[in-house]
C-alpha cells in the first residue's frame, strides 16, 4: 500500500486515530472532501458577518485531543481565497499538542466591498495534522556552507 503508514521495516500500519470531542450542537467531524486529500475540512459553527476588510474569530466547535507528537495546522481554502478574498490571518495556524480547548480561526475578509457571511455548517478552513520531530536548538560560531548561503528575498531570479 502506498499511501498507508509505514514503519522503517517498510510494514504497512494503521492510520493514527484522533480523538475530536464535538463541543456544542451542529459542531461537525472534519472530513476530507476526497480520499486522497492531505487536509481535513474544518466547518463553522458559528454564524458571523465580516464586513470588507475586517476579521472575525469563528469557532469550529471541536477540541483535538491531539497526541504527544502531533500537531495540527489550520490553512485556508483556496476556493474560498480565489472566489471570496477569504483568508486566515495567522495561516497557518498552530495547535500544539497539548491544546485541548476548542479550535477557532481567525477568518480575514480581503474583498473591499462585498460582507462575508458565516453560517454553521460551512467548510471554511483546512486542518493538517503533522508529526513533530525531536529537536534540539543550540548556539554555533559558524554555520556550514551552502551555494546559496545568506542570499535571501530575491536572490534566485525572477523567472
Amino acid at each position: 500500500m502506498s499511501d498507508a503508514w509505514q514503519d522503517s521495516g517498510g510494514s504497512a500500519r494503521q492510520p493514527l486515530s484522533i480523538g475530536v470531542k464535538l463541543l456544542r450542537e451542529g459542531a461537525r467531524l472534519p472530513e476530507r472532501a476526497y480520499e486522497g486529500d492531505a487536509a481535513f475540512d474544518l466547518y463553522s459553527a458559528d454564524r458571523v458577518e465580516i464586513p470588507p476588510l475586517r476579521r472575525a474569530v469563528v469557532g469550529t466547535g471541536i477540541a483535538l485531543d491531539l497526541p504527544s507528537g502531533v500537531a495540527a495546522l489550520t490553512l485556508p481554502r483556496s476556493g474560498l481565497a480565489a472566489t471570496h478574498g477569504i483568508s486566515l490571518v495567522n495561516a497557518p495556524g498552530l495547535i500544539d499538542p497539548d491544546y485541548r480547548g476548542e479550535v477557532k480561526l481567525i477568518v480575514l475578509n480581503t474583498d473591499t466591498e462585498q460582507v462575508f457571511g458565516v453560517r454553521p455548517g460551512d467548510r471554511l478552513a483546512q486542518l493538517l495534522l503533522v508529526p513533530l520531530i525531536p529537536v534540539r536548538l543550540q548556539a554555533v560560531a559558524e554555520l556550514s556552507h551552502t551555494q546559496r548561503d545568506g542570499r535571501g528575498f530575491g536572490s534566485s531570479g525572477r523567472v
